[in-house]
């Protein structure tokens, strides 16, 4: 039997014994303000090194929207010693894996290695960590390619409604916003001095949290990663702003108009949680029986009973500030008005009805049996929890009471979050689909109506 499958048998039998606890790790600030993280983890010759920057998209100004993205993924793309091409190159002879990326909250450079190659692979991961040069034709690539993407998502309505929605919801002062309005001018209009100077702020010692999770000497990499991280100046501390929760004062519906869609993608959401509230674990056991997993309500009657949709659910975001709840699923042109008079249906039943003692001890049970596999089994997923843990001030008893918070929600504290969250008032829509043919049907689930073509340049909706 192979040591993984090992790892999953015993994570699975902590589980139902009511267990999921973070392994033993430890934590220091070096004294360029620097966080690191190390966790042990013998079980499979592998380690996650994941260094992140706070800031994020939330880092950027309001001119220079797309610009965290945009030099996550050029730091990895040259150095003086490295071409882009190499770099590449000498991640693969080893059979490492060296990402970048950007979210809303930080910025992030990782690497995955196999034990026996450590040397070589964190002397790759320190020289694009500490010498990115953003060549200039490495620049002009990687934003040809960006707004590639933004030209080629409007032909993917999955995901262009994603972008649209982010651009509604949020107000244009919101950091989040930013996400809906990257445009290809505006890429186009980043400059190489800009992506330099938005680096030399941002990735910096104090804003730095370095973690590794895998197989490992501590004692060994360590002192390694101290050396590393020592490099990098201190520079000043991220200081998200103070941003108030989106607040709306009627129901409000985007239409996108896409003349050659056959199908509608939309989104209904209501104001939800940042990601500390003190409602966020009932919250979730109610969202894992309302649109959190294949059996919840809205599948059974979107799906399963009434084959309108291939799939239908509810996110509950969970971020520094107060993000959505939306509801989200796509159908027929056609059955578009009865795909959401249905959803509308399944929300108002919640709220009113609420769930009983037998939902509810399904839902501790769906969640508390996926949970250690899902983010506790292998050091990818230990390092993100890590990362997640101190992004948001969070400390160890996140994982380790996880359960036992799951165990203490009781039936009427459930029922109070499914009054409190999932509310029929002001919801905000945002369709995505053939106007000519729907637009007349949805009128009616808001008194402010707007439809933008998707043809139009951008994600960012007319003023309502």
């Amino acid at each position: 039997m192979n040591r993984r499958l090992i790892v999953s048998l015993l994570l699975a039998a902590a589980c139902l014994q009511g267990q999921a606890k973070l392994p033993p790790f430890t934590k220091q600030t070096l004294p360029n303000g620097a966080t690191l993280i190390l966790l042990k983890k013998p079980d499979v010759p592998l380690v996650s090194v994941r260094a992140i920057f706070r800031g994020g998209v939330e880092a950027e100004s309001a001119n220079l929207s797309g610009i965290a993205a945009v030099t996550a993924e050029l730091v990895r793309r040259g150095t003086p010693t490295r071409t882009s091409d190499q770099v590449s190159l000498d991640v693969d002879s080893i059979g490492a894996t060296l990402l970048g990326g950007s979210d809303r909250q930080a910025s992030f450079l990782a690497t995955e290695y196999m034990a026996r190659t450590q040397d070589r692979a964190l002397e790759i991961f320190s020289d694009v960590l500490l010498h990115p040069s953003f060549p200039e034709p490495e620049v002009k690539k990687v934003l040809a390619q960006a707004a590639d993407r933004l030209r080629s998502i409007k032909d993917n309505p999955g995901a262009a409604i994603g972008r649209y929605f982010e651009a509604f919801y949020y107000p244009a002062s919101h950091p989040y916003h930013r996400s809906g309005s990257v445009t290809e001018e505006s890429l186009t209009r980043l400059t190489r001095d800009e992506i330099l100077a938005f680096h030399k702020k941002n990735y910096t010692g104090k804003n730095l949290i370095l973690i590794a999770a895998g197989d490992f000497d501590p004692a060994k990499l360590g002192p390694a990663l101290v050396k590393i991280v020592s490099e990098l100046p201190a520079g000043s501390e991220f200081q998200p702003a103070k941003v108030a929760a989106p607040k709306f004062d009627s129901a409000r519906l985007l239409l996108v108009d896409k003349p050659d869609a056959t199908q509608t993608y939309f989104r209904i959401a209501m104001p939800g949680i940042e990601r500390t509230s003190r409602d966020r674990v009932p919250l979730m056991v109610i969202n894992t029986l309302f649109g959190g997993r294949f059996t919840s309500m809205l599948n059974d009657a979107l799906r399963v009973n009434s084959g309108l949709t291939y799939g239908a659910g509810c996110v509950v975001e969970q971020d520094r500030h107060t993000g959505s709840i939306f509801i989200s699923t796509y159908t027929r042109t056609d059955t578009t008005q009865k795909a959401i008079d249905m959803a509308l249906e399944v929300l108002k039943k919640l709220s009113e009805q609420g769930i009983d003692a037998a939902q509810l001890a399904s839902a501790k049970a769906y969640i508390k049996g996926g949970f250690p596999t899902q983010r506790l089994e292998t050091a990818d997923q230990l390092a993100n929890v890590l990362g997640d843990l101190e992004l948001y001030g969070l400390n160890k008893g996140e994982i380790d009471d996880y359960f036992s918070r799951i165990d203490a929600v009781s039936l009427e504290e459930a029922n109070t979050i499914a009054r409190k969250y999932f509310r029929e008032v002001n919801l905000q829509f945002c369709l995505l689909g053939n106007a000519s043919k729907i637009q007349d049907s949805v009128r009616k689930y808001a008194p402010k109506m707007k439809v933008l073509a998707i043809k139009d340049a951008g994600f960012e909706p007319p003023a309502f």
